[in-house]
């Protein structure tokens, strides 16, 4: 039982883990041509085509993207109970488990992406590569707020820095809720 669990809990966590990087590329107007984009963009359509006839956008927020990664992350708190033998879930305890899951995972996007971000401008300073531009596209608008705060010293720039212990002190505050 513990091993379809797993399986389940990984694959809805990925599922939801690709809605919501396709929410945040759309929220940072990220280039769709890069091949993870394109990537995430094929697995998440399944579900977004439908919901887009149905719902329409709202500004720059694509609705039927923001009510599904709501429902995957639902979804994977459901299922978590049910594995376990709880199939009445009391609808607020579900949405506080799914907000606290989500906002969860953004923080962890974040910090892989600021990791990433970070990494690449010292190993491959000048070179692109997939999912690169992607990171810069979800990091800038974070750091640029940051840098106005506290500029670079010099040649470095400790913005990177400081948004990851930001993170890190939010994901502290959030696991004790």
């Amino acid at each position: 039982m513990d091993v379809i669990s797993y399986l389940v809990d990984t694959l809805l966590w990925l599922l939801t883990l690709a809605f919501l990087l396709r929410l945040l590329f759309q929220l940072v107007r990220a280039d769709f041509r890069d091949p993870l984009a394109d990537a995430i963009v094929r697995v998440t359509n399944w579900l977004i085509r439908p919901l887009r006839r149905v719902l329409p956008p709202a500004g720059k927020v694509d609705s039927a993207t923001v009510v599904a990664v709501c429902a995957m992350a639902a979804l994977r708190v459901w299922a978590r109970f049910a594995l376990y033998g709880v199939f009445a879930v009391d609808l607020g305890s579900l949405l506080h488990l799914a907000a606290i899951g989500l906002a969860d995972l953004l923080l962890r996007v974040y910090l892989f992406a600021l990791l990433i971000y970070w990494m690449s401008s010292f190993l491959a300073p000048r070179g692109h590569s997939p999912g690169i531009g992607l990171a810069a596209d979800l990091c800038e608008p974070v750091l640029r707020r940051i840098r106005r705060w506290i500029p670079p010293i010099g040649q470095i720039d400790f913005s990177v820095l400081w948004a990851s212990i930001a993170i890190g002190a939010m994901l502290v505050l959030l696991a004790r809720l």
